[in-house]
């Protein structure tokens, strides 16, 4: 009998990344940089022309751009720009004063040599043969240029720095990264794989993932972090492919069907100092209204009604639950009409009066929306016409199946065309104005890759920067009205830390399923992006009672929190565990003051809210792949219970950590055995630390200054700590003489933890 593969699950997306070109077999096209001569030079960097393998001349270009950055661009001339330039600029390049170019000329069989030279970071290019190497101010190898090895027949294991050329068109700008045996790599967006992707092949292609299990991602950021104390920026829109040694053990390829390639290598040492200098090439995180810290109850994604929505609001007050944001998702609209951003008139008869009674009791509300427009929408004709949509290739409404089948087919957004994005601003705005705070910002990954954009880009080149548009046109104009410029995002791509909030999409109600998305989130974390979360109790189906607790508790211990699902998530419907998981929230609003001026930090520095343990520990191997726990802010270490069975491992890295629940002192260095009741987290503080909290936690977080704080002390009663609030910072110092602080928070007492 011939042999059949098993059947493998095939998730059907409108918007599947096209294929790279494959060469034939025995067809050239690989044209790798052979050497090169300077033509032109200043205090910043060089440009050079290159020779190539195949007998064309390309342009290189070597610059700092900025202390301990420096960035690299081959291209067939010095002015090609990146295919996603011509709708938005993802990266800004820096200077730096102290930059310098030294230049040794070829003597007596020595290559000639030029070091351009950012502080920090120093590239060294040998002209002949063709070699680039980035070390430290010492003079320390980072990393450097693989040269392309063959193997015993004669193939290429690796593609050289230089491009490919496929049926006589260029198919792709490439380079490659030597990569030392115990190297480790992370970020590349929001990927549900193990933390460290060595051995992994993530294709920057936003995906609507289905879920939060595999590679597929809904954000994807073409940047990566590693343990040797580097990072490495891709500025392209295009599905750039990172081959993370999975082809070839000891060899990073970058692969960019692109115009050029142009990368910037960014030093640290450390992953909070590479950061720091990635957000000055893209841009600062956006900070969260402080009220975004609160509990999110969402109405599930079930029909809702307004008299529902009054009736979940009150119920939250009546039994005490910590809320501060409503969220509305799809059945705020008529059915079949997603995303027209028109309430239903029959189930919400007066929304204007729901909102303001629900702002009288403390609620903020978030709407769901997304940019796509059903073609049974009253607002679809009009829209069409008018030609504010993606076309097809006959110049038609591209109307793509953006649903998968579930809802009816859409229109898509063009938010390349001017008038498309003033006229979907008109359709947000009077909803601000009624008193809705935020949006949630679902899709956005589905512009099929050849659909046509009125500024003429190709769905392709479109694809992963629609994202940053729509988010965009939708922080904008909620920062006109309401006064901050959050959203609550699925989508993003490089730079989308600007848009504050971005959550993990529809996973799946398993203990593995949660055990993916929080991989997810440190990878997201380490590409950029410190405010996320994820949909407490998982999105599809409904969780058993003690794995709602669970999540919930991950939830409690996230940056942001939000209780979602094709089912509820209001904690009364899970009645024989309410208390537990209602503990956690009122938990989490008694750590208010850590976890804001955790947020402030981050937002601030750019450093994730939840650490993986390499941000802290980066000569830890095992902090690279502990991928099942994190820091939340600095000091509280966060182990969530990712089995049924209540016993996990947890790593506990150098140094004495205080059980938040017994007051143990456990040494660190080590893996060590926890059994947590499901009341309790597996929870451990740094030993000296001072945890700000409030002594009289409220129903809401709202918008003012924290009240009274008290000091929690793991293993001691003295020491400093920082609060921030709306107000600003405060130092507390305190000493055997009493407290002392400077700032405006009201701090009142110390307390020892475990008494």
């Amino acid at each position: 009998m011939p042999y059949r593969p098993p059947l493998i699950a095939h998730e059907y997306f409108v918007a599947d990344p096209p294929e790279l070109p494959v060469r034939s077999h025995g067809e050239g096209g690989l044209s790798a940089l052979t050497a090169a001569e300077p033509v032109a030079a200043d205090a910043a960097g060089v440009t050079l022309k290159a020779s190539t393998s195949a007998g064309e001349t390309l342009v290189v270009q070597v610059n700092a751009a900025g202390e301990g950055v420096i960035r690299v661009r081959l291209g067939q001339d010095a002015d090609a720009r990146t295919r996603s330039a011509r709708a938005i600029s993802m990266v800004t390049p820096g200077t730096f004063a102290g930059a310098r170019v030294e230049s040794t000329p070829e003597a007596s069989g020595t290559p000639g040599t030029i070091v351009v030279d950012a502080g920090s970071l120093r590239a060294e290019i040998t002209l002949s043969p063709w070699h680039l190497r980035f070390t430290d101010a010492a003079g320390g190898t980072l990393l450097e240029q693989d040269p392309g090895h063959t193997d015993i027949s004669g193939r290429l294991r690796t593609l050289p720095f230089g491009r490919s050329l496929a049926g006589g068109e260029v198919a792709g700008y490439h380079e490659s990264f030597a990569a030392p045996a115990d190297e480790a790599f992370t970020g590349f967006g929001e990927s549900f794989t193990p933390l460290d992707k060595r051995g992994q092949r993530p294709v920057m292609w936003n995906f609507d993932a289905f879920g939060a299990e595999s590679q597929r991602a809904y954000k994807n950021v073409p940047f990566y972090l590693s343990s040797r104390g580097y990072g490495v920026l891709v500025d392209s829109g295009t599905p750039v492919e990172f081959d993370v040694c999975q082809s070839t053990h000891s060899c990073v390829q970058i692969v960019v069907p692109d115009d050029l390639i142009d990368y910037y290598v960014i030093a640290g040492p450390t992953p909070p100092q590479v950061l720091d200098r990635f957000d000055e090439l893209t841009c600062r995180p956006l900070l969260p209204p402080k009220w975004a810290f609160g509990t999110w109850i969402s109405s599930g994604f079930f029909v809702d009604t307004q008299e529902r929505v009054m009736n979940r609001a009150r119920t939250i007050r009546e039994r005490g639950i910590p809320c501060d944001v409503l969220h509305l998702d799809t059945y705020w609209q008529t059915d079949g009409h997603w995303s027209d951003l028109r309430w239903d008139e029959a189930n919400f008869p007066d929304p204007a009066g729901m909102l303001a009674e629900l702002k009288e009791m403390g609620f903020k509300v978030c709407l769901w929306m997304n940019p796509y427009i059903s073609h049974l929408s009253p607002a679809f004709p009009a829209a069409a016409e008018a030609g504010y949509f993606l076309k097809n290739q006959d110049g038609e409404v591209y109307v793509a199946d953006s649903w998968h089948g579930s809802y009816p087919a859409c229109g898509i957004v063009d938010f390349t065309d001017p008038a498309a994005v003033e006229w979907f601003r008109g359709l947000l705005r009077p909803l601000l104005e009624q008193g809705v705070q935020i949006f949630k910002t679902d899709f956005a990954e589905g512009v099929p890759h050849d659909a046509v954009a009125a500024n003429g880009m190709t769905g392709t080149d479109l694809h992963n920067v629609y994202t940053l548009l729509f988010n965009d046109v939708v922080s904008e104009v909620t920062r006109e009205v309401a006064g901050h410029g959050m959203v609550w995002a699925r989508s993003s791509f490089l730079g989308g830390q600007r848009h504050a909030a971005q959550w993990s999409g529809d996973t799946y109600t398993s203990y593995p399923a949660m055990g993916s998305t929080l991989r997810g989130g440190l990878a997201h974390g380490l590409s950029g992006i410190p405010f996320w979360s994820h949909d407490a109790g998982g999105f599809t189906g409904r969780p058993t009672d003690d794995l709602y607790v669970r999540w919930t508790q991950f939830g409690a211990f996230s940056p942001l929190l939000r209780l979602h699902g094709t089912t509820s998530r209001e904690p009364w419907e899970f009645p024989e565990v309410e208390a537990e998981a209602v503990a956690a929230l009122r938990l989490r609003y008694r750590l208010m003051p850590y976890i804001y001026t955790a947020a402030v930090e981050a937002a601030r520095t750019g450093a994730p809210m939840m650490r993986a343990l390499c941000v802290d520990y980066p000569d830890d191997p095992v902090a690279w792949r502990a991928d099942l726990e994190y820091l939340l802010g600095r000091d509280l270490l966060v182990a969530p219970m990712t089995s049924p069975e209540g016993t996990r491992r947890v790593y506990l890295p150098a140094g004495d950590w205080v059980d938040h629940w017994t007051g143990e002192v456990l040494a660190g260095g080590r893996y060590v055995t926890v059994s947590a009741p499901l009341e309790r987290i597996p929870l451990f503080a740094r030993h000296g630390a001072l945890i700000p909290v409030l002594a009289e936690p409220g129903d809401a977080v709202g918008d003012g200054p924290f009240g009274e704080i008290i000091l929690v002390g793991y293993g001691t009663e003295t020491g400093t700590a920082l609060i921030s609030d709306a107000g600003g910072d405060t130092t507390v110092t305190v000493t055997a003489d009493g407290i002392r602080a400077d700032g405006p928070a009201r701090v009142t007492r110390v307390e020892r933890a475990g008494r």
